[in-house]
């Protein structure tokens, strides 16, 4: 048992935005220069779960491929971080926990929360439990926690899948701009055989199908993420294999400048017919960027 934290940090890295042509909506997003810029954002972000991948090394090494089948990583995010800029993961291990924290080289945090494998607490157990409500909501009108998505829908994403029009680059480009790379994402040098999905990318697995949810929000509407969780259920999602997604609202909130939603996505193998991850998300839209929104 630890009887003080084990302090571990990964390298310095530059994560790479692949969202430039970005689209929802029929409009650009906020990882689009002049859309950032007109919600008085510094430049275009970086996808939030592109930070994911610094942990993976961290988690791996303290826990080896249970991380790549059990583990959960959990995350607020703090701060935009710009392509160009570079980030070090660190994290603080205490058996199956870790503290974990995303630095800019001058010392601003891009997001903090854990890492946990199994059914430990999390980060996000916290702060969706401190939610400001939102009683009357505009842009997610017709929103209820426990609504759940249209129907099912089905995914399977390969090397040269285009993931969408949410996500318009495939895993293979992906892989050759990740911050960690590794001979498990790409071939059967791993202990299941076969190339499994990064963690950082099942967000965008979980997501590449978000039109067919019928979660419709009032558009045009910008929004970014607030916080992510994504939590593996005894095994990796597999490179090309089929996925059925299914999604409930969790809760719905508000700050002064959004709008917000917590929306849980299960995915489950088509092949064993077990749910394998769970993605939580949290996504915040500006108000202003609506241009109905009551004064």
């Amino acid at each position: 048992m630890f009887t003080t934290p084990l302090e571990l940090s990964g390298p310095l890295r530059s994560p790479r935005n692949l969202l430039l042509d970005q689209t929802y909506g029929d409009h650009a997003s906020i990882h689009d220069p002049a859309t950032a810029q007109q919600l008085g954002v510094a430049g275009a972000a970086v996808e939030g779960p592109t930070h994911f991948s610094q942990y993976d090394p961290l988690a791996g090494r303290m826990w080896g491929e249970k991380w790549f089948t059990d583990g959960c990583l959990s995350a607020h995010f703090e701060a935009i971080c710009l392509e160009g800029e570079q980030t070090r993961a660190t994290a603080a291990f205490t058996e199956d926990r870790a503290d974990i924290r995303t630095l800019k080289e001058d010392g601003t945090v891009v997001l903090s929360g854990t890492a946990t494998l199994g059914d430990e607490p999390t980060a996000l157990d916290g702060r969706l439990a401190r939610l400001r409500p939102l009683e009357r909501p505009v842009i997610f009108e017709g929103w209820t926690p426990g609504r759940r998505g249209a129907r099912p829908e089905h995914v399977r994403m390969d090397f040269d899948t285009h993931m969408g029009d949410l996500y318009p680059f495939t895993l293979r480009r992906k892989l050759e701009t990740i911050t960690e790379t590794s001979p498990w994402y790409t071939g059967a040098d791993n202990p299941w055989g076969r190339p499994i999905v990064p963690i950082e990318m099942i967000s965008v697995l979980s997501m590449a199908t978000w039109a067919e949810s019928g979660l419709v929000k009032a558009e045009p509407s910008v929004g970014l993420f607030l916080d992510l969780q994504i939590r593996l259920l005894g095994s990796p999602v597999f490179v090309d294999a089929p996925y059925t997604l299914e999604r409930e609202i969790v809760a719905l909130g508000e700050t002064r400048r959004t709008e917000t939603a917590w929306v849980r996505t299960t995915v489950t193998s088509d092949t064993t017919g077990s749910a394998v991850a769970e993605v939580l998300l949290h996504q915040g839209v500006f108000k202003e960027s609506y241009p109905s929104y009551p004064a």
